[in-house]
């Protein structure tokens, strides 16, 4: 059989595996025939299986060939030919996506193996499940896109499964509460996506990554086709979105909230993959990071400060899991900082490396804090530590500011509120106001909702706490 062929089945094979258990799971769920714990084990196992397979052999025939990326086009799904518009499906498999791809099967793998007997007998076990299947198909859409709109496709469903996994115990307040707030942030980081999809549009007629790189410019080696301007515009308006996905700074404070999920969620997720899918859009849109020196300069500046902020408040968390996922930032702020500095292979080596260190951590977090107690209980007492040397260099009253700072994730939260939440609510309720009266004087007559109480002042304060 020709290469070629080979090529084409397997991607279509490494595609239809997580769409396959999004239709299994989704499909008995509507017709309120859903499966059983251990089919559903099954059917996850079989088709992330599949898709690794799969996706192996596509690694291997390429280094048997010697390709460095094979596309797979879909055709185009969506045309407007009076506004030059068309939604084209199309893979790409390069060195970066198979890699990537990989990885996320892999990963999800072994959450879905650990979630089967971690969730066993849990009321929402099939509902985590279907959300866990969406992340997964997400991901290798978002990992393997060859098209801007294919990759904003991949980005919406991992940002709707995360939001619906950090509200998973929904009979809480608390947890609902985070997840409107996940949600609130990725609606900015998906406008600003959007924002740059068009302008792409616009610029190159198409949304093909090949408009980036140009037409034999297989990625790392692709050279932007856009002016300097143009690509810090764009550039920007992506590493925004990378940001809000990643939960940089200023958008940090999403993160120790999304904590508020099940374990495994918050290992595949704010661990492994979807922390770093920010990072792997930047990434992706390199060759506009070489087109211009004040982009790379900014995704620099906010790496090493994510980074460093991030190392701080690691240090004064008083939960494992809040520990961890500022870690985990850590190193995703030295990630983009990696990026920014015209590094390719070594970023996505490290992102590898981080995303099994960090899965392992949160899954074997409930066990490590049982054998830590056991440890103390052992000796009499708590473990003693001597001072670092930051400790002993640092005056107590800058480490005192520094431990406030720390504790309080830098006051993010607090000043997204100020400068953005309050300017929009501000203005929604203006606008909401003008419509009232605009309305009463046409119809003559004063409206119930042109009272003084807001009428979605319960939502809108659920989103500030």
């Amino acid at each position: 059989m020709d290469s070629d062929k080979v090529f084409f089945v397997l991607g279509l094979v490494v595609i239809a595996s997580p769409t396959t258990l999004v239709a299994v799971l989704g499909l008995t769920s509507l017709i309120n025939r859903p499966l059983s714990e251990q089919a559903t084990s099954r059917w996850t196992y079989a088709t992330v299986m599949t898709g690794l397979s799969a996706a192996i052999g596509i690694l291997a025939l390429m280094l048997a060939v010697g390709t460095r990326d094979v596309p797979i086009e879909l055709g185009n799904w969506v045309v407007i030919p009076q506004q030059h518009f068309h939604f084209h499906l199309k893979f790409v498999f390069d060195r970066l996506s198979v890699p990537f791809a990989i990885l996320s099967f892999l990963l999800c793998g072994t959450v879905g193996a650990f979630t089967s007997r971690y969730l066993h007998r849990e009321s929402g076990y099939g509902r985590f499940f279907i959300a866990y299947a969406f992340f997964t198909l997400g991901m290798i859409v978002s990992s393997l896109a060859g098209t801007i709109e294919v990759l904003f496709l991949g980005w919406e469903l991992v940002g709707l499964s995360s939001a619906l996994l950090v509200a998973y115990f929904h009979e809480r307040p608390a947890p609902v509460r985070n997840g409107l707030r996940v949600w609130a942030v990725y609606r900015i980081a998906d406008a600003a996506f959007l924002i740059a999809a068009l302008t792409l549009h616009h610029l190159t007629g198409a949304g093909d990554f090949e408009g980036l790189m140009g037409a034999d410019g297989a990625w790392p080696a692709g050279t932007a086709e856009i002016g300097a301007n143009d690509a810090l515009f764009v550039g920007l308006l992506l590493l925004i979105a990378a940001a809000g996905k990643s939960a940089l700074v200023p958008f940090s404070g999403w993160l120790p909230r999304a904590m508020e999920g099940p374990t495994p969620s918050s290992a595949i997720f704010y661990g492994a993959l979807s922390v770093h899918l920010g990072a792997f859009l930047l990434l992706r849109i390199s060759p506009l990071l070489e087109a211009s020196i004040p982009l790379s300069v900014a995704v620099v500046a906010i790496g090493l400060t994510t980074a460093v902020f991030a190392a701080m408040t690691t240090r004064v968390q008083t939960d494992i899991k809040s520990a961890l996922a500022f870690a985990s930032l850590t190193q995703v702020g030295i990630i983009v900082a990696e990026i920014g500095c015209g590094l390719r292979y070594i970023p996505l080596i490290h992102i590898i490396g981080h995303a099994c260190l960090r899965t392992l951590q949160l899954l074997r977090a409930p066990t490590l804090l049982h054998d830590y107690h056991t440890l103390e209980n052992a000796i009499g007492g708590h473990l003693h530590h001597r001072p670092t040397l930051w400790q002993r260099a640092i005056p107590i009253g800058t480490r005192t500011w520094l431990y406030r700072f720390a504790l309080e994730r830098g006051y993010l939260d607090g000043l997204l509120d100020c400068w953005i939440v309050e300017p929009f609510q501000r203005t929604f309720r203006w606008c909401d106001a003008m419509e009232r009266k605009w309305t009463d004087m046409l119809s003559g007559s004063h409206s119930r909702e042109s009272d003084e109480v807001e009428p979605h002042s319960e939502i809108v304060e659920e989103l500030r706490l």
